[in-house]
C-alpha cells in the first residue's frame, strides 16, 4: 500500500474492503456496551469491523485495525513475520535521516469546523461493563514542549465528562507528563490536539517507547518514515498546536494545570479495570472533522498487544543486538499483554551472555515484568515451544534472575505506584554445549506427493 494511502484511514478502510478484510455491521448497534461486545467476540480475526449504524449517531465506528498482525502486515505489503524487523528498520532510518512533517494551509480534517463544541455528537463507545463512561482510546495527541517547542505524539485514554470536557490519564514517565509539569512551572495551560482516525504510521509514532525517541526529537518524523512522505499537518485555529491534516476528527484542547476530575474505571490492557483517581481535566475548544468522518476506536486487548508490542519488540531488538552478540529475534507475547513479557531468541557466544540479554532487555523497555531467553531452535511465537524450553532447559537454581524495587508499568497489579519485582528466566542450553543438548529432529519431507498418492489409492478402493 502506498504511503499516501497509509496516512488516510478512509482509504485504508476501502483497501481492507477490497481485500475482503472488512466486516460491515449494518444492523443498528448501541455504542453503550453492545458495540464493544460484538467486537470482543470477533477480536483477533484477520478482518476489521465497520459499524455503519450506531444508535443515536450518523458517524460510523471502525475497530480492529491492529488486532491481527497479518492484516496490518498486509497494509505494508509484508509477510507477518517481517513486520517487527520492518518497524525496527523504519525507526532506525528515522534516527539517521529524520523527515520532519510539513504544515499545509488546509486539509480534509478542516472540511467541517463545528460552531459549538458538543462531544456527545461523536459516537464515543462505552466499552466494558465496568467502564466509568464513554472513552476515546485510539486518538493521537500532538503537543509542544513548553520550553523547546519540540513536538511529541502520544496515545492516552480520555473519558467523556460532558459536552465540552474530557478527563485524561497520562502514564508516569511519558513526555506529555513532562510537558504538563513544564507548563505548570510557567503558570500556563498546556495546549494540544487530539487526532482521531489516523493511519498506522502516526499510531506507531505515538506508541514508540521513550527509549527509542528521546524527548528532544520530533516523533512525527517516525510517521513520515512509515508513510514514505512527510506527514501533513494543518495549523490550529485557536491554539498553537497543529492537527493531522488527514485525520477524520481533530479536537483542539488544553489542560489547565491543577484542574482535576475523577477518571475511570477503564478496562485496560492488563484485563483489569484501571482504578478511579483524580486526573487532569481537558477543555475542548474546537471540533473539526471531515464531511464524512469515521470514528476510530480500539479494544484494550489484542489491538494494544500488537501495536505496542511491535514497537516494544523493535526497540528491544535494536538496542539489545548492539549490546549482546547472538540475539536474533524478540517477541512480546499476548499472554504478557504486549507490555510485560519479552521472549528473546539468541545463540549465546560465551558463558553468561544470556543473563546479559535479560538485563539489557529490561533496560530497553521499562514496562516489562518478565524476560525469557531461549536458544535459536525455539519458536518464540509458539507458547508450547517456549514452555518446553522452560521445563527442559531452565535451571531454577542458576537460571532465574530477580530484580526487586524496580520501576515498571503502573497498570500492572504487580507494580503499585510503579514499583515492583521483575524476573528473568535463562532457558538456554548450558554453555558450552554438545550434541546431548540438541533437540530431536527429522528429515524435512514434501508431504504433498505422498498425500496425493494416498488419496488416489483411497479413491480406487
Amino acid at each position: 500500500m502506498t504511503g499516501s494511502l497509509l496516512g488516510d484511514l478512509g482509504q485504508i478502510v476501502e483497501r481492507l474492503d477490497e481485500q475482503g478484510r472488512l466486516l460491515r455491521i449494518t444492523s443498528e448497534v448501541d455504542p453503550v456496551h453492545e458495540l464493544a461486545g460484538i467486537a470482543a467476540q470477533l477480536e483477533a480475526q484477520p478482518s476489521a469491523l465497520l459499524f455503519e449504524k450506531v444508535k443515536g449517531h450518523d458517524i460510523p465506528v471502525f475497530v480492529g485495525l491492529y488486532w491481527s498482525r497479518d492484516l496490518l502486515a498486509g497494509l505494508f505489503d509484508l509477510p507477518e513475520r517481517g513486520l517487527p524487523a520492518f518497524v525496527s528498520s523504519s525507526i532506525d532510518n528515522w534516527r539517521k535521516r529524520p523527515v520532519p512533517p510539513v504544515v499545509k494551509s488546509t486539509g480534509p480534517v478542516l472540511e467541517v469546523s463545528e460552531p459549538t463544541v458538543d462531544l456527545t455528537k461523536l459516537p464515543i463507545p462505552v466499552h466494558a461493563l465496568g467502564d466509568g463512561g464513554p472513552y476515546i482510546d485510539a486518538g493521537v495527541v500532538i503537543a509542544h514542549d513548553p520550553e523547546t517547542g519540540v513536538r511529541n505524539a502520544s496515545i492516552q485514554r480520555f473519558m467523556l465528562v460532558d459536552r465540552q470536557t474530557l478527563a485524561i490519564n497520562i502514564d508516569a514517565g511519558r513526555h506529555l507528563e513532562t510537558y504538563l509539569a513544564k507548563a505548570a512551572e510557567k503558570g500556563r495551560a498546556l495546549p494540544f490536539t487530539l487526532n482521531i482516525g489516523v493511519g498506522p504510521g502516526l499510531h506507531f509514532a505515538a506508541a514508540t517507547p521513550a527509549e527509542a525517541a528521546p524527548i528532544d526529537t520530533d516523533e512525527l518524523g517516525i510517521a513520515s518514515e512509515f508513510e514514505g512522505a512527510p506527514v501533513e499537518l494543518v495549523a490550529g485555529t485557536c491554539s498553537p498546536v497543529e492537527m493531522v491534516a488527514k485525520a477524520m476528527i481533530a479536537l483542539e484542547c488544553e489542560i489547565v494545570p491543577g484542574e482535576l476530575h475523577p477518571e475511570g474505571p477503564f478496562a485496560e490492557v492488563t484485563g483489569f479495570y484501571a482504578k478511579v483517581d483524580r486526573r487532569p481535566l481537558v477543555r475542548v475548544l474546537r471540533v473539526h472533522h471531515r464531511r464524512r468522518p469515521i470514528f476510530h476506536t480500539l479494544l484494550s486487548g489484542a489491538e494494544v498487544w500488537n501495536s505496542v508490542g511491535l514497537l516494544g519488540e523493535a526497540n528491544v531488538l535494536a538496542l539489545v543486538q548492539r549490546q549482546v552478540p547472538g540475539v536474533s529475534d524478540v517477541y512480546f507475547s499476548h499472554g504478557g499483554c504486549g507490555f510485560y513479557h519479552a521472549i528473546v531468541q539468541m545463540r549465546p557466544v560465551r558463558k553468561g551472555w544470556s543473563k546479559q540479554a535479560i538485563m539489557a532487555t529490561f533496560a530497553a523497555f521499562p514496562p516489562l515484568k518478565m524476560v525469557t531467553i531461549v536458544d535459536e531452535d525455539v519458536d518464540i511465537r509458539n507458547a508450547r515451544d517456549v514452555e518446553w524450553a522452560m521445563t527442559n532447559r531452565l535451571d531454577p537454581v542458576t537460571g532465574i534472575v530477580r530484580i526487586e524495587d524496580c520501576f515498571g508499568h503502573g497498570l500492572n497489579p504487580g507494580f503499585p505506584d510503579y514499583l515492583g519485582c521483575k524476573v528473568g528466566f535463562d532457558c538456554t542450553r548450558p554453555f558450552p554445549y554438545d550434541q546431548r543438548d540438541d533437540r530431536t529432529s527429522y528429515k524435512p519431507v514434501d508431504l504433498s506427493r505422498h498425500l496425493l498418492l494416498r488419496r488416489r489409492n483411497t479413491g480406487g478402493a
